[in-house]
């Protein structure tokens, strides 16, 4: 099976969430997968329903689970880098059909990585891997390279009135 690059991108909700739905569904058909997430850290409902899934689906989180704002941190940094090289680990050892960078896009919007690196990641990708790229700042270099490409466009978000994130539903 040939794999694809896809990239869920945009300022609305769902990029995360198809990227699972895809992972949930490629565990379903016997695919191993690799969910690196970036900048997230933490025990949010999705890695406790992904560790229902182990023996196909492996997630390790780079991140220090705050957002960044301005210069990232050394911790940011260090943990970043450590996580771009084992997910290009991962990806060249032939062990996952399916690889997800999870917020991928907003770590190099955060200075965590380079446009450059996020790039060769792609270039490296084997024939048959499927990667998948998330989060909202997409470059129109990384869309360009990708071979699939969707926009989540918020129309009408509950949280402009005051609705904080609810665990179950978006944490």
């Amino acid at each position: 099976m040939k794999g694809y690059i896809q990239v869920y991108t945009g300022n609305g909700k769902g990029k995360t969430t198809a990227a699972l739905g895809l992972a949930f569904r490629a565990a379903g058909a016997g695919l191993r997968v690799f969910i690196g997430q970036f900048i997230k850290m933490g025990d949010y409902s999705e890695i406790k329903a992904l560790a229902r899934f182990s023996d196909l689906i492996t997630v390790k989180q780079f991140g220090q689970g705050r957002f960044i704002k301005g210069k990232p941190s050394l911790e940011d940094m260090s943990s970043a880098a450590s996580g771009l090289k084992e997910i290009q680990e991962r990806l060249l050892a032939g062990e996952f059909d399916v690889v997800i960078v999870e917020e991928g896009n907003v770590a190099v919007s955060a200075g965590l990585f380079s446009e450059k690196e996020l790039l060769d990641l792609m270039d490296r990708k084997p024939p048959q891997v499927e990667m998948i790229i998330t989060g909202r700042g997409a470059l129109p270099s990384v869309i360009e390279k990708a071979d699939l490409v969707t926009e989540m466009k918020e129309i009408k978000h509950y949280y402009h009135q005051g609705v904080v994130a609810r665990v179950g539903i978006e944490k």
